[in-house]
């Protein structure tokens, strides 16, 4: 150590120990107790203790504590109260947010935020001190989550769970429900975190029925398996369909596919309109060959109105091996995707994840009549869709055949 402890320790009178409470900061830093720290210094035990915990008493100055944790090397990613006071100084002076933000290096969306967040409610006077308890006081982890809070939120959110709501399409519908109480708004991360977090033991079993993915925990988003190419028959590419149907600006622009069941055993067909996401789904009770799918799709689009029957988009797997024969019967051209591109139906592709939610992988899906069939198409539906500005594909289904 570069200091040289006292040989007279004799009271000092007013003269300030500031090497002696450098010297002691360092010892206490490096786990050195008050009574050894006081000893090598040279000060009395009680001094130390002024130093190490502050001195706050009446009538007198007051002593900050010492500093017994080592300050980060760089700026720190949150405020400091000297950048707070900062702050404060220059609002009184009526600077502008860009002109505090420069003078401090921080974006001005910091600055912005600070002000905004931690003024007084009352008065919107921005207070140093004041904004620095109040970080302070939002700091602690982990908080009281909002949805264990409030029992009528959790309510209406586990309501909206159990009509196979996204966490997306429950927040956006309880901010129209109640567009003035804050209290019942969340994120649809809260929902995840409520889920996944919150949920323990017997809550956990719960999850895979909460969420249409089925899983009990988060997985990062992987890309999808690569489709083979299997259909070699004469097609329309669909680099030829008509631009109105690239602009989803008319609707009858159909997409389909078909989800397999277990061990390929069965399906389901599904058709989703490009403007508004209308479902209808294709009862296959037998096999899913191409005479099963052209049959079922030929009788489905047939229910349809001649204004929406313009086009089908499918991709290149053998069922629909028949294609020409379906154009011929319905007049409704059908164009093929490019090999392993599946975001080219990409509404059919999304639409496809949500039904698996009523018909999961590795089932026989033989056994749904069609009555459940256009119960689950007319529940989907009726769902808000965030695309469709949170109104359902019925509504938007039902404006644009009336207008």
């Amino acid at each position: 150590m570069d200091f040289e402890v006292r040989g007279d320790r004799t009271p000092q009178g007013p003269r300030k120990l500031s090497r002696e409470r450098e010297a002691y900061s360092r010892l206490v830093q490096q786990g050195y107790s008050n009574t050894e720290a006081c000893r090598i210094v040279g000060v009395d035990r009680r001094t130390g203790n002024k130093w190490r915990n502050g001195r706050w008493e009446r009538n007198r100055k007051p002593v900050p504590p010492i500093n017994l944790v080592v300050p980060a090397s760089g700026p720190s990613r949150y405020l400091s109260e000297d950048e707070r006071i900062h702050i404060a100084d220059r609002l009184r002076e009526k600077a502008t947010v860009r002109a505090i933000a420069a003078e401090l290096g921080r974006s001005p969306s910091t600055v912005s935020r600070e002000i905004r967040r931690n003024r007084h409610p009352a008065s919107g006077a921005y207070r140093p001190h004041a904004a620095q308890a109040r970080a302070d006081a939002r700091r602690p982890r982990p908080k009281p989550r909002k949805i264990l809070q409030n029992p009528e939120l959790r309510e209406a959110v586990q309501a909206m769970l159990d009509e196979k709501w996204s966490p997306e399409q429950i927040c956006q519908a309880l901010r129209q429900k109640f567009p003035d109480r804050p209290e019942m708004h969340v994120v649809h991360e809260t929902v995840y975190q409520a889920l996944y977090i919150q949920g323990r033991g017997q809550l956990r079993r719960e999850i895979a029925g909460a969420l249409r993915s089925g899983r009990a925990r988060r997985r990062p988003q992987r890309q999808a398996n690569c489709r083979q190419t299997r259909f070699t028959t004469p097609m329309v590419m669909i680099s030829e369909r008509p631009a109105e149907a690239v602009d989803r600006a008319v609707p009858g622009h159909w997409e389909g596919d078909l989800i397999i069941g277990k061990d390929g055993r069965s399906a389901i067909g599904t058709l989703v309109e490009r403007a508004t996401r209308y479902v209808m789904l294709l009862h296959l009770p037998g096999e899913h060959s191409a005479e099963a799918v052209l049959a079922a799709l030929t009788a489905t689009v047939q229910t349809l109105p001649a204004q929406l029957m313009r086009s089908l988009t499918w991709d290149q797997g053998s069922e629909m091996a028949r294609h020409g024969e379906f154009t011929l019967a319905t007049d409704i051209p059908v164009y093929f995707c490019d090999p392993a591109s599946p975001w080219q139906r990409g509404s059919n592709e999304n639409t496809n994840g949500l039904l698996r939610q009523y018909f999961p992988k590795g089932t026989d899906l033989s056994v749904h009549t069609p009555e459940h069939l256009a119960a689950v198409a007319d529940q989907l539906n009726r769902r808000p869709r965030k695309t469709l500005g949170w109104e359902t594909p019925a509504e938007r289904l039902h404006k644009l055949l009336t207008a």
